[in-house]
């Protein structure tokens, strides 16, 4: 029987896709009604694929959400296959993918 862990963390999962891409950080950003299993459903696109985010942003506003989503270790192939997901999901208005490099301000650098 195998031993039990308080945290398991699975290996990032080889890009099957096309192996030789090269993989870059993305960012997602989605406009959606304010469903409340929406971020749920997002979220859970990337937990199919073992993929955890490295930044999640969201924020409401009157009806709708503004998701940003930051991820690496991605080919651009699978970002955009995401992307689509994203875009059937029920209550999704748009996304928007674009390289993450230098998206997001490290918070003190920001201020200082």
């Amino acid at each position: 029987m195998p031993h039990l862990e308080a945290v398991n963390t699975p290996p990032t999962r080889a890009d099957v896709w096309n192996v030789s891409n090269v993989h870059c950080g993305v960012h997602y950003q989605v406009l959606a009604e304010a469903e409340p299993d929406l971020l749920c459903r997002a979220l859970n696109l990337f937990a199919l694929q073992c993929l955890t985010p490295q930044q999640v942003n969201v924020q409401r506003m009157d009806d709708l959400l503004s998701i940003d989503i930051v991820i690496d270790g991605l080919s651009w192939h699978r970002a955009q296959v995401i992307a689509e997901k994203l875009r059937n999901l029920i209550s999704v208005c748009s996304v928007e993918l674009q390289a993450a490099d230098s998206v997001w301000v490290d918070a003190t650098q920001a201020t200082g």
